[in-house]
Protein backbone atom coordinates (compact mmCIF):
# COMPACT_ATOMS: atom_id res chain seq x y z
CA UNK A 1 0.00 0.00 0.00
CA UNK A 2 1.19 3.62 -0.70
CA UNK A 3 1.10 5.91 1.77
CA UNK A 4 0.75 9.66 1.26
CA UNK A 5 3.01 11.16 3.38
CA UNK A 6 5.65 9.52 0.33
CA UNK A 7 4.30 11.49 -2.11
CA UNK A 8 6.95 14.04 -2.22
CA UNK A 9 9.83 11.44 -3.14
CA UNK A 10 8.69 9.90 -5.65
CA UNK A 11 9.91 10.93 -9.42
CA UNK A 12 7.93 13.43 -11.47
CA UNK A 13 7.30 10.52 -13.92
CA UNK A 14 5.52 8.20 -11.02
CA UNK A 15 3.73 11.48 -9.53
CA UNK A 16 2.51 11.56 -13.21
CA UNK A 17 1.82 8.20 -13.58
CA UNK A 18 -0.29 8.07 -10.20
CA UNK A 19 -2.14 10.93 -11.23
CA UNK A 20 -3.21 9.57 -14.84
CA UNK A 21 -4.03 6.37 -12.97
CA UNK A 22 -5.98 7.74 -10.04
CA UNK A 23 -7.26 11.29 -10.97
CA UNK A 24 -5.98 11.73 -7.35
CA UNK A 25 -4.86 16.07 -7.51
CA UNK A 26 -2.78 15.50 -4.94
CA UNK A 27 -0.51 14.00 -7.15
CA UNK A 28 -0.37 16.38 -9.81
CA UNK A 29 -0.55 19.50 -7.15
CA UNK A 30 2.63 17.67 -5.95
CA UNK A 31 4.49 17.64 -9.29
CA UNK A 32 3.24 21.19 -10.43
CA UNK A 33 4.44 22.57 -7.04
CA UNK A 34 8.19 21.61 -7.96
CA UNK A 35 8.16 24.16 -11.22
CA UNK A 36 6.24 27.47 -9.64
CA UNK A 37 9.06 29.26 -9.08
CA UNK A 38 10.18 27.86 -12.74
CA UNK A 39 7.19 28.99 -14.36
CA UNK A 40 6.01 32.19 -12.34
CA UNK A 41 9.40 33.53 -14.05
CA UNK A 42 9.14 32.51 -17.05
CA UNK A 43 5.55 34.25 -17.12
CA UNK A 44 7.13 36.98 -15.72
CA UNK A 45 9.77 37.33 -18.27
CA UNK A 46 7.06 37.22 -20.92
CA UNK A 47 4.18 38.82 -19.59
CA UNK A 48 6.05 41.86 -17.83
CA UNK A 49 3.96 41.90 -14.79
CA UNK A 50 4.28 40.30 -11.46
CA UNK A 51 0.28 39.50 -10.96
CA UNK A 52 -0.37 39.05 -14.21
CA UNK A 53 2.43 36.12 -14.07
CA UNK A 54 1.06 34.67 -10.93
CA UNK A 55 -2.32 34.79 -12.31
CA UNK A 56 -0.92 32.95 -15.65
CA UNK A 57 0.51 30.17 -13.20
CA UNK A 58 -2.52 29.69 -11.16
CA UNK A 59 -4.72 29.06 -14.66
CA UNK A 60 -2.21 27.28 -16.27
CA UNK A 61 -2.91 24.89 -13.27
CA UNK A 62 -6.67 24.70 -13.66
CA UNK A 63 -6.17 24.27 -17.43
CA UNK A 64 -3.85 20.76 -17.22
CA UNK A 65 -5.38 19.37 -14.78
CA UNK A 66 -8.55 17.90 -16.80
CA UNK A 67 -6.36 17.62 -19.94
CA UNK A 68 -3.13 16.06 -18.18
CA UNK A 69 -4.29 12.36 -19.05
CA UNK A 70 -4.77 13.65 -23.22
CA UNK A 71 -1.20 13.92 -23.17
CA UNK A 72 1.74 11.74 -23.84
CA UNK A 73 4.75 13.00 -21.53
CA UNK A 74 8.03 11.92 -21.75
CA UNK A 75 9.66 14.35 -19.64
CA UNK A 76 7.38 16.85 -17.51
CA UNK A 77 9.65 19.47 -16.88
CA UNK A 78 10.38 20.80 -20.47
CA UNK A 79 7.31 19.76 -21.52
CA UNK A 80 5.67 22.04 -18.58
CA UNK A 81 7.93 25.07 -19.75
CA UNK A 82 6.91 24.51 -23.38
CA UNK A 83 3.59 24.88 -22.70
CA UNK A 84 3.40 27.36 -20.17
CA UNK A 85 5.79 29.64 -22.70
CA UNK A 86 2.88 29.19 -24.96
CA UNK A 87 -0.01 30.00 -22.42
CA UNK A 88 2.15 33.02 -22.05
CA UNK A 89 2.45 34.00 -25.91
CA UNK A 90 -1.65 33.02 -26.32
CA UNK A 91 -2.40 35.50 -23.49
CA UNK A 92 -0.12 38.55 -25.51
CA UNK A 93 -1.62 37.26 -28.97
CA UNK A 94 -5.15 37.73 -27.04
CA UNK A 95 -3.95 41.30 -26.29
CA UNK A 96 -2.32 42.13 -29.67
CA UNK A 97 0.73 42.53 -28.07
CA UNK A 98 4.03 42.40 -30.12
CA UNK A 99 5.76 39.36 -29.26
CA UNK A 100 10.02 39.35 -29.40
CA UNK A 101 10.80 36.34 -31.19
CA UNK A 102 14.09 34.35 -29.69
CA UNK A 103 14.93 32.81 -33.17
CA UNK A 104 17.38 30.33 -31.49
CA UNK A 105 14.10 28.60 -29.72
CA UNK A 106 12.89 25.80 -31.95
CA UNK A 107 10.12 27.38 -34.65
CA UNK A 108 6.72 26.52 -33.91
CA UNK A 109 4.17 25.87 -36.70
CA UNK A 110 0.93 28.53 -37.42
CA UNK A 111 -2.12 29.32 -35.30
CA UNK A 112 -3.76 28.21 -38.39
CA UNK A 113 -3.53 24.53 -37.67
CA UNK A 114 -2.55 24.97 -33.76
CA UNK A 115 -6.23 25.79 -32.90
CA UNK A 116 -8.06 23.01 -34.24
CA UNK A 117 -5.93 21.31 -31.43
CA UNK A 118 -7.25 22.99 -28.59
CA UNK A 119 -10.34 21.65 -27.02
CA UNK A 120 -11.85 25.33 -26.14
CA UNK A 121 -11.64 26.45 -29.36
CA UNK A 122 -12.86 23.34 -31.19
CA UNK A 123 -16.34 21.94 -31.33
CA UNK A 124 -16.57 18.20 -30.42
CA UNK A 125 -17.36 17.52 -33.88
CA UNK A 126 -14.42 19.58 -35.27
CA UNK A 127 -12.34 17.00 -32.51
CA UNK A 128 -13.73 13.99 -33.42
CA UNK A 129 -12.98 14.90 -37.39
CA UNK A 130 -9.38 15.51 -36.31
CA UNK A 131 -8.97 12.08 -34.59
CA UNK A 132 -10.49 10.50 -37.30
CA UNK A 133 -8.42 12.51 -39.94
CA UNK A 134 -4.73 11.48 -38.15
CA UNK A 135 -5.92 7.95 -38.22
CA UNK A 136 -5.87 8.61 -42.05
CA UNK A 137 -2.04 10.25 -42.50
CA UNK A 138 0.57 7.83 -43.56
CA UNK A 139 2.58 6.85 -40.66
CA UNK A 140 5.02 9.03 -40.87
CA UNK A 141 3.07 12.18 -41.02
CA UNK A 142 1.21 11.45 -38.19
CA UNK A 143 3.80 10.32 -35.94
CA UNK A 144 5.29 13.98 -36.89
CA UNK A 145 2.23 15.57 -36.34
CA UNK A 146 1.28 13.65 -33.15
CA UNK A 147 4.70 14.47 -31.73
CA UNK A 148 5.15 17.81 -33.03
CA UNK A 149 1.84 19.29 -31.67
CA UNK A 150 0.60 17.08 -29.21
CA UNK A 151 3.58 16.21 -27.03
CA UNK A 152 5.19 19.60 -28.52
CA UNK A 153 8.18 18.61 -29.58
CA UNK A 154 10.65 20.43 -31.08
CA UNK A 155 11.46 19.21 -35.23
CA UNK A 156 14.76 18.16 -33.46
CA UNK A 157 12.95 16.20 -30.64
CA UNK A 158 10.82 14.50 -33.36
CA UNK A 159 14.21 13.77 -36.12
CA UNK A 160 15.54 12.31 -32.85
CA UNK A 161 12.81 10.33 -31.29
CA UNK A 162 11.11 8.63 -35.01
CA UNK A 163 14.88 8.74 -37.06
CA UNK A 164 13.41 10.95 -39.91
CA UNK A 165 15.77 13.52 -40.61
CA UNK A 166 14.82 16.79 -39.62
CA UNK A 167 14.27 17.62 -43.79
CA UNK A 168 11.85 14.84 -43.38
CA UNK A 169 10.03 16.04 -40.63
CA UNK A 170 9.30 19.60 -41.39
CA UNK A 171 7.87 18.31 -45.00
CA UNK A 172 6.01 15.34 -42.89
CA UNK A 173 4.38 17.83 -40.62
CA UNK A 174 3.83 20.34 -43.37
CA UNK A 175 2.27 17.87 -45.49
CA UNK A 176 0.37 16.44 -42.87
CA UNK A 177 -1.19 19.64 -41.93
CA UNK A 178 -2.57 19.85 -45.39
CA UNK A 179 -3.92 16.82 -45.41
CA UNK A 180 -5.27 17.44 -41.96
CA UNK A 181 -7.06 20.54 -43.22
CA UNK A 182 -8.35 19.05 -46.18
CA UNK A 183 -10.04 16.13 -44.95
CA UNK A 184 -11.31 18.05 -41.72
CA UNK A 185 -13.29 20.41 -44.50
CA UNK A 186 -14.59 17.69 -45.95
CA UNK A 187 -15.65 16.27 -42.90
CA UNK A 188 -17.06 19.16 -40.98
CA UNK A 189 -20.00 21.81 -42.52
Amino acid sequence: MFFRKNISKLSDEELLAHYTKSGDTEYFGELYNRYISLLYGLCLKYLQDEDRAQEAVMQLFEDLLPKLANYEIKAFKPWLYRVAKNHCLQLLRKENKEILLDYNVNVMESDEFLHLLCEEESTEEQLQALHRCLEKLPEDQRVSITCFFLQEMSYADVAEQTGFSLNNVKSFIQNGKRNLKNCIKKQTP
